[in-house]
């Protein structure tokens, strides 16, 4: 007999189907029994009347706990019920495999778990309406990513995650040992979209990243996913406009797919308006400044200082045209002023979710760049040499995935978001 979903029971009033799935809860009183019967798609109800059912199946549904894995066949009968239009009279119920009790985490939600012990049973933490929006709304943006670049006919590409020098300078690096030599974990996946870009012009990834930082904050893991893409022939301004474009579509299809799940956040999207504010990076340091902030040019915003600029410049917003000293090596200082590079970041409700450059493809330019970071250009020597054979300009910049999904689903915790997150003190699950 073919299985169907809780979904599929709402067309198929009068028929008989089987379903599969896990003992949301159970409720007996006197002669009727209730059973919620959870899978991947949702919640339905089963009933058991004793004068209607087989008195085995209201004597197994009276026995059944939480999460126990049932099968039940049954016919679909409209409901009486609030929020329920259907449900099911079982004819057989099989018992596929039982749970233990008492159970660490209730999938329910009725009993409140804290952030830890949500981490440490995730598995029944994906259970809970709660869990499973989070990440159905992950699953769209990751999916809407995609669908907007290939639309535009760019490729997807595969970078490695083990490397053989940093990514983009600083000690902020996992080694690993490879055999007789040292290797690391990706920082970022930006010498190798650039070197693709420059063979098919407009390329994305969707990678893991890692980084070394001894940070125990709410917006920062030490692996997280990004969204990058890389594009030959095009400046700053060009890919901005691309990136503005890209979270629209996004935010629009999380909107439009997932209004069940931002629902059950209780979470009202709105839908930005393309372009983008710009603010210089100049013109954020005066703001914060005027406000009796402490903060020179030439350092970068703390997070607190992210959420007063996003107060009076809107909820989603560039910083352009920063300080040189303060982005990566790779970074395209403006002729006139060295000072400055053509670089940016996109704050959405008071986070940096992106970030990117227009890339210096001068070889000479970029070894000077490389020094003065402190580097030595021969760790660098095959991304160098990428530069000597024809290279036009070419920009790029990536999405974090974890914080645009902060933002959508309006958690406050990065680790909320990432399914099994992994920092400076957790490794399992």
């Amino acid at each position: 007999m073919k299985r169907y979903y809780s979904k599929d029971a709402k067309k198929m009033v009068g028929k008989k189907i089987l379903l599969r799935g896990w003992v949301h809860d159970v409720r007996v009183l006197g002669g009727i029994s209730f059973l919620l019967l959870r899978d991947k798609e949702g919640l339905i109800q089963i009933v058991g009347e004793k004068k209607k059912v087989k008195k085995e199946i209201f004597d197994l549904i009276e026995n059944l706990h939480q999460e126990d894995v049932i099968e039940v066949v049954g016919k679909v009968v409209e409901s009486k019920a609030k929020n329920m239009k259907v449900e099911v009279v079982p004819e057989e119920i099989k018992v596929l495999n039982k749970s233990e009790v008492p159970l660490p985490l209730d999938p329910r939600g009725i009993i409140k778990t804290n952030l830890d012990t949500q981490i440490n049973w995730r598995f029944l933490y994906l259970r809970t309406e709660e869990g499973r929006a989070i990440f159905k709304i992950q699953n769209e943006i990751i999916n809407s990513f995609r669908k907007f670049f290939l639309k535009k006919g760019f490729i997807e590409i595969q970078p490695p995650v083990i490397i053989g020098s940093a990514s983009e300078g600083g000690a902020e690096l996992f080694p690993i040992p490879y055999f007789e030599k040292q290797a690391f974990l990706a920082q970022s996946p930006q010498l190798y979209k650039q070197m693709c870009a420059l063979a098919f012009e407009k390329v994305f990834c969707v990678v893991p990243v890692f980084r070394a930082e001894k940070f125990n904050q709410p917006t920062h893991l030490n692996e997280i996913r990004q969204m990058d893409i890389e594009v030959a022939f095009a400046n700053d301004e060009d890919v901005m406009k691309l990136l503005e474009e890209c979270v629209t579509y996004i935010i629009k299809n999380v909107k439009k797919k997932n209004a069940e799940e931002l629902k059950v956040l209780n979470q009202k999207l709105k839908i930005p308006k393309i372009p983008f504010k710009r603010v210089s990076y100049t013109q954020a340091i005066e703001f914060l400044q005027k406000k009796g902030e402490k903060i020179s040019w030439g350092e970068d915003f703390s997070k607190t200082q992210e959420k007063i600029l996003a107060k009076a410049f809107g909820e989603i917003f560039f910083i352009k045209d920063w300080p040189t000293q303060i982005k990566a090596f790779y970074a395209m200082p403006y002729k006139d002023n060295p000072k400055i590079c053509r670089a940016f970041d996109l704050i959405y409700k008071g986070i940096e979710i992106s970030s990117g450059t227009q890339r210096i493809h001068l070889p000479d330019l970029l070894i000077r760049q490389i020094k003065k970071k402190g580097l030595n250009p021969e760790n660098f020597k095959f991304y160098i040499d990428t530069f000597r054979y024809g290279t036009p300009i070419h920009s790029g910049w990536s999405i974090g995935l974890e914080r645009l999904t902060m933002c959508i689903a309006g958690r406050s915790n990065i680790r909320e978001v990432c399914l099994f997150p992994r920092d400076r003190t957790r490794l399992i699950p």
